[in-house]
Formats: structure tokens, sequence, C-alpha cells
């Protein structure tokens, strides 16, 4: 029985890899080329892969005496917004992969975490962690449309980048702001001089 149950994989699912023409044999190689959709959540809050897009697996199975260790690229796009502009962000992704997945009752499955090393379930293996991880790991945290993107205006909300260098809003002391919106018509009675001078005359 393994150290670490896992659910029951099924051969169905899109990553989920059957290894069964992968003779057991240290050195064995096999290609694996496949397209398939990506998970949901797969990326962070402002950028991912959306979900249901092509993702291109190029890879290599190659059966080492632990188990079957899987090597090469992903490939796909990844979406979202600027971390400053708030525009769209649409990019393509190329990044590599490489996790070992081990043996039931191997040394190293007995000896490591589930965490640590991928898992055979006899000859099946489940690559979505390991292309999460290798997506994730390369995303970027707080995004940007491009490196010197500028961002919002803080006072009125445009883009800085189709503002004038001299665009500025007038700095109003908040303890009068709300006098700006008084015309002198609206003064009261006390502080107009004029109304003062004319009920002495009468």
């Amino acid at each position: 029985m393994p150290k670490h149950p896992q659910s029951h994989l099924d051969p169905r699912q899109p990553l989920v890899v059957d290894t069964t023409k992968l003779p057991r044999q240290p050195g064995a190689t096999r290609a694996l080329k496949r397209v398939v959709p990506a998970p949901a959540d797969l990326g962070l809050e402002l950028i991912s892969v959306p979900v249901g897009s092509d993702v291109e697996l190029d890879l290599t199975l190659t059966s080492v005496s632990e188990g079957v260790y899987v090597s090469g690229n992903v490939r796909g796009v990844v979406a979202g917004d600027c971390g400053r502009c708030l525009d769209e962000i649409s990019e393509s992704f190329d990044v590599p992969i490489a996790e070992l997945f081990a043996y039931a009752d191997s040394t190293t499955e007995e000896t490591t975490d589930t965490d640590e090393v991928g898992r055979m379930q006899g000859d099946l293996l489940d690559l979505e962690p390991a292309v999460r991880d290798a997506v994730v790991l390369t995303l970027p945290t707080n995004p940007v449309c491009r490196p010197d993107c500028p961002g919002l205006c803080p006072d009125c909300g445009a883009h800085l980048a189709d503002l004038p260098a001299d665009h500025s809003h007038e700095a109003v002391d908040p303890r009068w702001a709300a006098l700006g919106n008084l015309s002198t018509t609206e003064l009261p009675e006390a502080a107009s001089p004029h109304r003062k001078q004319n009920r002495i005359e009468e």
C-alpha cells in the first residue's frame, strides 16, 4: 500500500498520462506531444491561463530506476490586467518542466512527501500539479503591460501615457474646498459689507 494514498486517476483526463507503452527499463524514452485545455485557476489573481485555452505539452518521458522522469516544455497564453493602468494583457509563455514520478513502493516513494516528488498510480501519472507549478511560478504577482508603464493619474484616473507631460491638478486645501462651490450671492448677509451699509443708511 502506498505511503501517501491518492485519489484514483482517470486516464480520460487530458493531463493524465498512461505510460503503458514506456518500458520500465532505465534509459527508455518516449515522446509526448499533446494539446490540452487549460484547467481552472491556472495562474494568479491578476494574470492566468484562460480556462479551456490550448496548452501545448512538448515532453519526453524517461524511465529511471525509481520511476518516470518527465522533462520538456509547456506552452500557451496568459491573460490578465496590468497592475498599473488596468489595460488588458495577453502574451505567450514557454516554460520548462522537470518532474520525477516515483513508482509505488520505490525507495523514493517511501522516503519523500507528495509535495516533493510526484507519484505513479500503476502506469498512470498526473501532470496537472507539475504543469501548474511550472506555469504559476513564472508569473509576476504584479503584471504590467510594458516595463515603463506610467499607470493612471491618481486624481482623474486617466492613462498617464496619453496625457501631456505637464498634466496636473490644482491642489485645494480641503478646509476651503466647500467654499469653492459657493457663489457670492449665496454668502450670508453678515458676510456682505454692502448689505450692512444699506441697512445703516435706512
